[in-house]
């Protein structure tokens, strides 16, 4: 018999310390199976690394510029990615198995839930097709990435999620190429003048998780 999703109220956990990625990716891992066996609620895990590199499946050896940190593979979709101090990772453990079963609508919704808690803060932002992660324009009016997007689903639970740049130094990224792109710059809310601490962010993307759950439910649309 297949293990019946829990009806437990989704968890919201919000850390003040960095946690280490290699610790934070076994306790995904487990709360993963957990929730597949019906034995956890889903989680949203709010938190910060100390700097390190990750892999997703998709990594190219030549975009490792600089390996100054720890470089970790992180079993997600994607490329190399930067996470560290200043910057806000959201990882985002759902069934989805009750919401849908679309990989795209979550991916999709992933990202307007970022750009709708950005735009709260007066950031206009938005997601391209075909380019990863969360755009907006810097101060020197180019785009420039703000977000990153990466995940995985395994047996229709994901894992994984999303990283914002509140102040992270941003010299860090330079040690890889971001998601592969080249072309394009990485900024923060700080580089645009915009001061936001952890704790506010993670209340703004909080208050607007019910919307992100609707659109998965399909109640508020789904863009494909």
């Amino acid at each position: 018999m297949d293990p019946q999703p829990t009806d437990l109220p989704i968890e919201y956990r919000c850390e003040t310390a960095p946690v280490p990625y290699r610790t934070a990716l076994a306790q995904m891992e487990a709360r993963n199976a957990a929730i597949r066996a019906g034995d956890a609620a889903e989680l949203v895990w709010l938190l910060e690394h100390p700097p390190v590199y990750t892999a997703g499946t998709s990594a190219a050896a030549a975009e490792l510029l600089d390996p100054r940190f720890e470089v970790v593979e992180a079993r997600r979709g994607g490329r190399y990615t930067y996470h560290g101090p200043g910057q806000r990772i959201g990882y985002v453990l759902l069934d989805l198995t009750r919401r849908g079963r679309d990989i795209r609508c979550f991916v999709h919704g992933l990202e307007q839930w970022v750009i709708d808690t950005l735009a709260g803060f007066g950031v206009e932002s938005w997601a391209v097709d075909g380019r990863v992660g969360i755009w907006c324009h810097d101060i020197d009016g180019r785009e420039a990435k703000i977000g990153a997007i990466g995940v995985r689903v395994r047996r229709w639970v994901t894992m994984h999620g999303f990283s914002v740049n509140l102040d992270p130094d941003l010299s860090h990224f330079t040690g890889i190429v971001p998601c592969g792109i080249e072309e394009f710059g990485v900024t923060s809310l700080a580089r645009l003048g915009i001061d936001i601490s952890p704790q506010e962010w993670d209340e703004a993307l909080i208050a607007r998780a019910p919307d992100f759950l609707n659109r998965l439910a399909g109640e508020t649309g789904c863009k494909v």
